[in-house]
């Protein structure tokens, strides 16, 4: 007796910028071929008190809303099979577990390659990704737009 396997599944997640809707576009190409479905996840991040229970605000409340509305309105390339997923909390955790949750056979995702405070003090989500992910992860960079010299 065989079982139909489900369709092969790719993550992206989004975030609104250039990045992540070149991964979108990345993705679509991959999972044509493979006739699979893309996962789409956005993930709102949540003040850490919200995660020990305290209320959300009604600022974060609204920014949960708006982030919702610009998911929904995100176009998808045609042809491609997808399902657009929210989830509030940090952001690199929620992306690995949704990854296992959903079984994912690879992350597309866009990277704002942070440096020197900016990472220090946010880190990095792809980062993040890349290390703790149990699938492969295909990260994009869009090219540095300031002339970047650098000795060899």
């Amino acid at each position: 007796m065989s079982h139909a396997s489900p369709l092969p599944a790719i993550l992206v997640p989004v975030d609104g910028s250039e990045c992540s809707n070149r991964a979108l576009e990345i993705a679509a190409t991959l999972i044509r071929l493979k006739r699979g479905k893309l996962e789409i996840l956005h993930v709102t991040p949540v003040p850490p008190a919200y995660e020990k229970g305290v209320p959300i605000y009604s600022e974060t409340a609204s920014q949960v809303a708006m982030e919702r509305d610009e998911l929904r309105a995100l176009a998808v390339p045609e042809g491609v099979t997808y399902e657009k997923h929210h989830r509030l909390g940090d952001p690199a955790q929620e992306i690995l577990e949704f990854a296992v949750a959903k079984s994912v056979e690879l992350i597309v995702m866009g990277t704002h390659g942070r440096k020197g405070l900016g990472r220090l003090l946010y880190g990095s989500v792809a980062e993040k990704v890349v290390r703790h992910a149990a699938c492969p992860v295909l990260t994009y960079r869009a090219a540095r737009s300031d002339t970047d010299t650098s000795s060899e």
